[in-house]
């Protein structure tokens, strides 16, 4: 079987989120996980973009990869956990995720494969960028720059109240 080079990248993709995210999940140390899931939100707009999603592949790698991840990152150097390490986990909680994890697999495989899929013969509608463009800077009806600046309001507050939590000494 030869790979096409769209496969090739697929399954290159594919790898890289499944190594990571496991990495993610089992990282003892908490700047190492965050990198790690930088790897895998930067993966997966290498996925959107094989996919001709552009805007969704430039949204998660600005919003996501760019913005909460970096987040993340300076929120634990700022509050000096860089070298905090978490708890072993026990063998309880150990085989129910995994019990969870194979569930999950077996539902989602089940679904995949029952499912038949067929191609769409429909004629690709034009994408008009201004359009996306002017509701993206727009603030009025059908407008997304007020929910996005209400929402960085939020999370800027959200970061500071978690630095001051953290920064508080135990008394």
């Amino acid at each position: 079987m030869v790979l096409t080079g769209n496969q090739f990248m697929f399954f290159l993709f594919a790898a890289i989120i499944v190594l990571f995210s496991i990495l993610t999940v089992t990282s003892r140390r908490i700047l190492r996980a965050a990198t790690y899931l930088l790897f895998v939100l930067i993966s997966t707009s290498g996925l959107y973009f094989m996919l001709n999603y552009q805007f969704l592949a430039a949204i998660q790698l600005t919003l996501y990869a760019g913005g909460i991840v970096v987040l993340i990152i300076f929120s634990i150097l700022l509050t000096s956990h860089i070298n905090q390490k978490f708890e072993p986990v026990d063998w309880k909680k150990k085989v129910s995720a995994a019990i969870a994890v194979i569930a999950g697999a077996i539902v989602c495989l089940t679904a995949i494969l029952q499912f038949s899929f067929h191609a769409n013969q429909a004629i690709a509608k034009e994408i008009n960028m201004d359009v996306i463009g002017n509701s993206l800077l727009n603030y009025g009806e059908n407008g997304y720059a007020l929910p996005f600046e209400v929402i960085s309001v939020l999370l800027l507050a959200v970061m500071i109240g978690a630095i001051v939590i953290a920064k508080k000494k135990k008394e």
